[in-house]
């Protein structure tokens, strides 16, 4: 297509998950509900570790992390989708669009990484217990969750970068709740051939590399689990195992799917069934899967809860 057939585009249309008018008030209700748990969750999550000095270990300290980033991710996204049901508006800027794409990728990724720096951790705690203070120094811990922020910012500028230099065609019409990168490569009239190998190397880099080392890290801990003399510990380790990897099937699997299956499975349905669970359900699930079975946590918790209603006149 030639340039002249090619336009800088203003601004978006969000079409949602749904253009059916009758099932808008259901999924406003549903997904404002989805994200008042998920922002709620995360926060006392941050709160709680952030109150209590015993809880600030590195386990906790990846965990207070993932929080922030799980309510970043889910703040960035779901917001717009509501604020375009209530409204019935859908457009969204071409700057806006762009700024979402980055946030959401800059988030995503740092989630991504550290699920598996949460998954080193618990390794190193439960196979190599006498040397897990010395390896897990405040310094190291520092490097597995501010190495993950900076790489994070940079891969998501390129993206960004790649695709503000792209031409739209006439329709700029987007069948999503969000703009994300796959939906808007296929909008494009320019050649997305480079913005595609990137989400290649990426996905490899940011999606497939930590979820393997996820499956290395959870298999040596099995292998310890079974060594335990205890059936009763047997159980409720292997209880917790299956709870995280649950989260993690969910979060890689619909993340592979989206960003590094073949094109010609990918159909908007797909797209963003997908997105629904590592944009909503994986943020919300979260602070239940890796936090509510800890007892530390409870407990602080609900001192948090006591010093409140202490508080309150």
């Amino acid at each position: 297509m030639e340039l002249g057939n090619k336009t800088n585009a203003q601004e978006f249309f969000l079409l949602g998950l749904s253009d059916k008018p009758e099932q808008q008030p259901l999924l406003f209700a549903i997904f404002l509900f989805t994200y008042l748990v998920t922002v709620t969750g995360n926060l006392l999550i941050i709160l709680a570790i952030g109150s209590d000095s015993h809880l600030h270990t590195p386990m906790y300290f990846f965990l207070a992390n993932l929080s922030f980033v799980d309510f970043c991710l889910a703040t960035n996204t779901v917001p717009k989708m509501l604020v375009n049901i209530q409204s019935r508006t859908k457009s969204i800027s071409y700057v806006c669009c762009l700024t979402q794409m980055y946030f959401f990728h800059f988030f995503g990724i740092v989630d991504s990484v550290l699920i598996a720096v949460m998954a080193y951790d618990r390794f190193v705690a439960i196979c190599h217990p006498l040397h897990y203070t010395t390896i897990m120094s405040p310094r190291f811990c520092g490097l597995l969750v501010g190495g993950p922020w900076a790489f994070s910012s940079l891969i998501s500028l390129a993206h960004t970068l790649l695709m503000s230099l792209l031409y739209f065609c006439a329709s700029t019409e987007l069948p999503h709740f969000f703009c994300d990168l796959t939906p808007l490569l296929r909008l494009s009239c320019s050649d997305t051939t480079v913005n595609k190998i990137l989400v290649l190397i990426v996905g490899g880099m940011v999606i497939v590399t930590p979820f393997l080392c996820i499956l290395a890290s959870y298999a040596r801990i099995i292998v310890a689990i079974l060594k335990v003399p205890s059936a009763g510990g047997r159980k409720k380790a292997f209880s917790t195992c299956s709870s995280h990897l649950s989260v993690v099937a969910l979060f890689y699997g619909t993340t592979i799917g989206v960003y590094l299956s073949p094109s010609s499975i990918h159909t908007a349905v797909k797209d963003k069934a997908s997105a629904v669970m590592y944009t909503v359900v994986t943020p919300m699930l979260n602070p239940f899967i890796y936090s509510l079975r800890s007892q530390d946590l409870k407990g602080a918790l609900k001192i948090l809860a006591n010093r409140k209603i202490a508080s309150s006149p």
